[in-house]
């Protein structure tokens, strides 16, 4: 799973992290070896506490590594600095959490063009647009959050995380917050811009039938990588997580 290929768009070797010092020490992640491949998409998935959160982040560039290495395309990140690190995610990475994080003051269009500001770039509308468009809200420009459903907010959130045009998207929970059949939507969306646009995405979730909608599984069970599954139904990934959980600590 971690050997290097050009078809790598993320790649983390022998990643650990640990949180405190001493005693009180807490090892999220102990050796994880993984690769993504690029326009595929991943689900991660695991008992509370595994250690999902924290493999998304280090991938991400969000957090570092206590130990091992995770690279983004042909580029390092454990070494980088703090700087180029931020200016490589605003870049090359786009993130979607269970929380929109809409500025409610902003309409969709202001929302979504807010990453190209911050990055000191002008938004040209046409690109907002198109973003808006893609992910089914061209009519919902000027339209403000509270003006949205939970599920065309999180659309605006994917549409934000787009405009960039990332070569990895990460997910932490995206569809927790929306009711099954806005949550299809969205994952139909997230699997479309995998096979459509050759886009890598990198989603954690603990809900089955979300996960099924990825070209593989990876479990992790106390920081560790348990196995996986490709192309696999709900009710397999279902069985799995059942068995993890249960399984003696």
């Amino acid at each position: 799973m971690g050997n290097p290929t050009t078809d790598d768009a993320i790649r983390l070797d022998s990643v650990t992290r640990r949180y405190g010092a001493g005693g009180t020490s807490v090892t999220a992640l102990d050796g994880v070896s993984l690769a993504f491949g690029r326009g595929t998409f991943t689900a991660v998935m695991g008992p509370s506490g595994s250690g999902k959160s924290t493999l998304l982040q280090c991938a991400a560039g969000l957090d570092r590594p206590t130990s091992g290495s995770v690279t983004l395309g042909d580029t390092e990140l454990t070494g980088l600095s703090e700087t180029r690190l931020t200016l490589l995610r605003r870049e090359r990475v786009g993130f979607v959490f269970q929380a929109f994080n809409l500025l409610p003051s902003l309409t969709a269009e202001q929302n979504v063009a807010l990453p190209l500001r911050l990055a000191s770039r002008r938004p040209k509308k046409a690109q907002v647009r198109e973003v808006l468009q893609q992910v089914g809200l061209g009519d919902r420009a000027g339209h403000r959050p509270s003006e949205m459903s939970g599920g065309q907010q999180q659309r605006v959130a994917l549409a934000r995380a787009l405009i960039t045009r990332p070569e990895v998207l990460f997910g932490d929970e995206p569809t927790g917050a929306l009711d099954s059949r806005t949550g299809r939507e969205v994952l139909t969306l997230l699997r479309g811009m995998a096979d459509r646009d050759g886009r890598t995405i990198v989603v954690v979730t603990h809900d089955p039938v979300a996960a099924s909608y990825a070209d593989r599984v990876v479990f992790l069970v106390d920081g560790r990588v348990d196995g996986e599954l490709v192309g696999a139904p709900a009710e397999d990934i279902a069985a799995r997580i059942i068995e993890l959980e249960a399984a003696p600590c």
